[in-house]
């Protein structure tokens, strides 16, 4: 297998201070990956930085031969609006809007996309329904259809079954299978260990600075949990500043 995305000595700060540091590893093309660790352990800014949502301090992410639009993101939930007035259809076209752009309507194609993956995922009969009014699981498997729909090579799920019912956990795993056996790569941020350990054959353990990445049998061990619990678990402005990070920053300016 070779490597999809890339990790090389890759720092990432606020504000100088290191959230997450000196990170290397990758991501195998049709690799299915669970990123564990403490609350604040930098698992979240690692994943929006692989997708591009933030900037390394130092280091680099390397995406060999992979395009913006192929890549799938997911956020957490708490991190989305739904106070706008938008229909579960409408929410799940937009999968379709690098295909789309900003000025072409949805074809037939695009709109029996939607569908089918409403129906994948349960939802048949909720085209209509506003999305503020949908309850959490119902609210996560309409954003698990827009990923169906984009049909990336990429999908970056950052705690996808955290708050929502075990019937839906249940379904949206199963759909997670179902992309890695496709030969999509999957990297999700989970905090149940043993749902990891039953689904997940990789495993990046991250406590700031990189604990141990491999397969899940091998690398999610007691004593790497318990080392991951020792690190510090929030970024703190007290935390040192990262040379790394500093040494970059007149680069970064000057770019």
């Amino acid at each position: 297998m070779s490597a999809v995305i890339e990790t090389v000595d890759l720092t990432i700060a606020y504000d100088r201070h290191p959230a997450v540091h000196h990170v290397n590893g990758r991501f195998e093309a049709g690799s299915l990956t669970a990123v564990v660790g403490p609350n604040g352990g930098g698992k979240s800014t690692l994943v929006k930085t692989i997708v591009g949502l933030m900037a390394p301090a130092s280091g680099q992410i390397l995406r060999h031969g992979l395009a913006a639009a192929e890549i799938a993101y997911l956020p957490q939930q708490a991190d989305l609006d739904r106070s706008f007035p938008i229909s579960v259809f409408d929410t799940v076209l937009l999968g379709r809007w690098r295909r789309l752009g900003l000025f072409r309507g949805a074809s037939a194609q695009d709109r029996a996309a939607v569908v089918g993956a409403l129906a994948t995922v349960g939802l048949t009969g909720f085209e209509t329904r506003l999305i503020g009014t949908l309850s959490t699981g119902q609210f996560q498997r309409a954003l698990f259809a827009r990923l169906l729909v984009q049909d990336a090579r990429v999908i970056v799920l950052d705690e996808p079954f955290n708050a929502v019912d075990s019937n839906t956990t249940s379904d949206l795993v199963a759909l997670v299978t179902r992309w890695h056996q496709e030969g999509r790569t999957v990297i999700a941020v989970l905090h149940d260990i043993e749902q990891v350990r039953r689904h997940f054959p990789e495993t990046l353990v991250l406590a700031r600075e990189l604990i141990a990445w491999g397969p899940t049998a091998a690398v999610l061990t007691p004593e790497a949990l318990r080392r991951a619990r020792g690190m510090a678990e929030a970024w703190s402005r007290e935390a040192g500043v990262c040379s790394a990070a500093v040494a970059a920053a007149p680069l970064r300016r000057q770019a």
